[in-house]
């Protein structure tokens, strides 16, 4: 008899973790890799989970592919890895039991960390491996993103006629990471042709449970569902998962009234787990019939909340010329000086103060707190920075909701300088999301979704800028990097400090084409040693010998350095004016009446090209 016919028949029990038993044991490196160094120790799993109840168990290759091995070296071991964990499981299996070949997901939000031909010929090559030891099975675990899923699964399906099994992972109950719903994402899956459709991995029976109530029996497909224990603890260093086997015992019952016919363990599951849910089910036939809960999020109603009455930067850039200024909050404590600037700058006419998020990784005074006071004191528009350095998945998501909460629309979504060159080397930088990925997901927001695929209750109005750096060799290279960008959701773009008149032409020859504005960056130099350290330690930024000449021709004398690099600025000035609607203006230690005097310059200019046009007409 067939797995599918088998299926047809009864409920299927299938193995549990492999990875949470091998650590039990002391076990800390690539699980896949033991494959070849200590069979044995495999081996031992899969009888524990055959002796268990388990009908089908699967090999010891979730992460045996070329991206997650190169992570050790062992790249080069793909072929044998696979090959052996094949051999090993069917060593284990007794007559009764389908070996299912493992493939597990590569991508989780992080979408642009491989592109989708690294995918597929990641996946082809496992796959063929697999196949070629005659599995009974294709098992696709693990898969967050749905793109990915469609696209692996789609791939077997032409490879092989053997049953596959597809299994999601949800952040959240009953909606994947992009808002899919279950019911939606398992009848597609359903229409791609896979066999088995169900959910794996991050949580346990409750909420596997909670989204399966939501989904009808399939026509053409069984489910199935792999739960993890609970959600992990940390003890003495060790994630330990702590889940009581009774537990088990009645979620296997009542997923079994949900209709699924595959019921089998994922992370902290043990052979014990197994056992008692096939002593629960065993005896119990496949339901035909079951009524469907009506998803929450389909009874919520997401409402667009307003909360800036400006139009965005990117509209004002391309009606008019547009000034922003960076003025960054205070490394010390105390606002007055900071405030004041602000303030004098609104009352110059900018039209956005830029807050950077902590730059150069050095800690300065949050700059949403700076942003509330300089908007409380002012009622000017505020462009908050977002690092992706400094906080996780689940801060930056908070962030985002209280930027929302508090108005704060306008934002600049931004890798951030790493820790180790800033006042705390030894600190950790994050980067769970890469420029990227932070732009997609506040993008996201907008649409009123949160990261998990969660409805926010309301659709934020993010408008979103993205960096620029066009102090690079191949500056066309850079022009491409802002592609991507706006393919991810960038509104427009703010760009690091040029200091070459020439440079501020080619960036706008290359940039042109572009669908998205540019605010062309300018920082005054306020002095020969403030020159020198530009030129020699900010990657990317090269001073002219004539620029460096002029600052050190200053001498020690501040206010004739602080002349000559507004006089410097001002010709930058002159040239990008006529190139670009958008100027960024970035104020030097919080000297903020040189951004002033600069801010007034441009809309001098401003007023006379309008006195010039109007005396031609």
């Amino acid at each position: 008899m067939s797995f599918l016919e088998d299926l047809q028949k009864k409920i299927l029990i299938g193995d549990g973790a492999m990875g949470t038993m091998l650590y039990s044991h002391g076990v800390d490196r690539c699980f896949e890799e033991l494959n070849l160094s200590k069979p044995e120790d495999v081996l031992r799993v899969h009888q524990a989970y055959i002796q268990a109840g388990a009908n089908v168990i699967q090999t010891n290759t979730y992460g045996a592919n070329d991206i997650k091995l190169s992570r050790y070296g062992l790249e080069d071991d793909i072929r044998q890895i696979n090959k052996q964990a094949v051999e090993i499981a069917k060593r284990a299996a007794s007559p009764s039991t389908y070996v299912f070949g493992t493939i597990g997901g590569v991508r989780t939000f992080k979408k642009s960390a491989h592109t989708l031909e690294e995918i597929k010929r990641n996946f082809r090559e496992q796959l063929f491996i697999l196949l070629n030891e005659d599995v009974d099975g294709i098992l696709l675990e693990t898969y967050y993103d749905l793109e990915e899923m469609k696209i692996v699964l789609q791939i077997a399906k032409k490879e092989t006629t053997k049953p596959i099994i597809a299994n999601v992972s949800l952040h959240e109950a009953g909606v994947l990471q992009d808002g899919t719903t279950v019911t939606k994402a398992f009848s597609l899956l359903e229409e791609l042709g896979a066999n088995v459709i169900g959910l794996n991995c991050h949580l346990g029976p409750y909420h596997m449970i909670q989204s399966l109530e939501e989904v009808p029996l399939l026509k053409h497909a069984y489910l199935s569902v792999f739960p993890n224990s609970s959600l992990p603890a940390l003890n003495e260093g060790r994630l330990v998962y702590e889940s009581d086997e009774g537990y088990f015992r009645e979620s296997a019952q009542k997923f079994r009234e949900q209709g699924v016919r595959l019921i089998g363990g994922c992370c902290g599951t043990t052979p014990k787990h197994i056992q008692a849910m096939a002593e629960a089910v065993s005896h119990l036939a496949p339901v035909t019939e079951k009524k469907v809960r009506t998803p929450k999020q389909q009874q919520e109603t997401i409402v667009t909340k307003n909360t800036e009455a400006l139009p965005p930067l990117e509209d004002i850039v391309m009606e008019k010329r547009s000034v922003i200024v960076e003025l960054d909050p205070p490394k010390k404590l105390g606002m007055n000086v900071f405030l004041d600037g602000a303030q004098a700058l609104h009352e110059a006419g900018i039209d956005a103060l830029t807050l950077a998020d902590n730059s150069l990784a050095s800690p300065r005074i949050s700059n949403l707190a700076a942003g509330i006071l300089a908007k409380e004191k002012t009622g000017g528009r505020m462009l908050i920075h977002i690092t992706c350095r400094d906080r996780n998945l689940i801060g930056l998501q908070s962030h985002l909701m209280g930027l929302h909460s508090l108005g704060l629309t306008d934002v600049l979504a931004i890798t951030g300088d790493p820790s180790k060159i800033g006042d705390f080397p030894g600190a950790t930088s994050v980067y769970d999301l890469s420029s990227f990925d932070l732009i997609s997901l506040i993008k996201q927001f907008n649409e009123g979704v949160s990261y998990s695929g969660k409805p926010l209750g309301a659709k934020t109005n993010f408008s979103v800028a993205a960096a620029f750096n066009p102090n690079v060799r191949h500056l066309d290279k850079a022009v491409v990097r802002l592609e991507k960008k706006i393919a991810h959701g960038a509104d427009y773009f703010i760009s690091q400090p040029l200091y070459s008149n020439q440079q501020i032409i080619d960036v706008y020859e290359a940039t042109r084409g572009l669908k998205a504005p540019i605010y062309i960056g300018i920082m005054p130099l306020t002095s020969s040693r403030n020159a020198e350290f530009i030129h020699n330690e900010i990657p990317g930024i090269k001073l002219s010998d004539s620029i460096r000449e002029k600052m050190a021709a200053a001498g020690s004398d501040k206010e004739k350095a602080r002349q000559e690099g507004i006089a410097i600025a001002k010709d930058l000035i002159d040239t990008a004016f006529d190139l670009f609607n958008g100027i960024y203006l970035i104020t030097p230690f919080l000297q903020y009446d040189i951004t002033v005097e600069l801010t007034n310059y441009i809309h001098e200019k401003e007023k006379q090209l309008a006195e010039r046009k109007i005396t031609h007409v």
